[in-house]
């Protein structure tokens, strides 16, 4: 186990770190300490080591642009937080309710919170509770900011990551948000306005890929 964690990148450290603070307050003061954990430190140190509990910001907007519907996306914020912003295609529940809520164990469930710790908590209640397809936005509400909805090419940018911005800044304006180009590194954070509500229609595309919209009318 230690030569497991000397090999860890930093990131996979802190996901680790995220996880097990995660355990200890979801079930060390909830009401639910009478479930049964079915994770050991062996299982848990694998999934933190391959990530196979993570779902990128761009694989998700791959997603939903290209119509997939074969998974539930869970929005774990309060419904104020929800009512301002979501991720098109979320349904709005609070930690408390999953276990009531209907989920189905078979069901692929992406959960996201505006960071990662209430994730780790609602992930580690339902993996207790043997749901079997859960997984967590990597970053949260946070990275699909950053990287979806507000994407920064800086100034000195190479070739191919004015390149691969020219894809990004699709999917970003698929979305509503507002690519930034041209920005130094020192470039003081300017808050953007957070897109309007309204789900765009699912085109045959996948992120990273230019987006056709569908015209409207009959």
């Amino acid at each position: 186990m230690k030569s497991f964690l000397t090999n860890l990148t930093l990131n996979k450290k802190l996901g680790l770190l995220l996880f097990v603070l995660g355990f200890f307050a979801l079930f060390a003061g909830s009401p639910y300490k009478g479930s049964g954990v079915t994770l050991d430190a062996k299982e848990l140190a694998a999934i933190v080591q391959t990530e196979t509990d993570h779902v990128s910001a761009e694989e998700l907007a791959g997603w939903i642009i290209g119509g997939k519907s074969d998974y539930r996306l869970v929005d774990l914020r309060s419904e104020v937080e929800f009512a301002q912003y979501h991720i098109p295609g979320a349904e709005n529940i609070q930690i408390t309710s999953l276990p009531d809520y209907g989920l189905l164990r078979n069901e692929k469930i992406v959960l996201y919170s505006e960071g990662g710790i209430h994730s780790a908590q609602a992930w580690f209640l339902l993996k207790a509770k043997d749901f079997k397809g859960v997984y967590m936005l990597r970053g949260g509400l946070e990275d699909w900011k950053d990287l979806i909805l507000f994407p920064r090419l800086p100034a000195n940018a190479s070739p191919d990551q004015r390149a691969a911005f020219e894809k990004t800044k699709e999917v970003s304006k698929f979305f509503g948000g507002t690519p930034q180009s041209g920005l130094s590194d020192e470039a003081p954070s300017v808050a953007l306005a957070m897109p309007k509500l309204e789900t765009p229609a699912p085109a045959a595309a996948s992120a990273g890929a230019p987006v056709k919209k569908k015209k409207e009318g009959c």
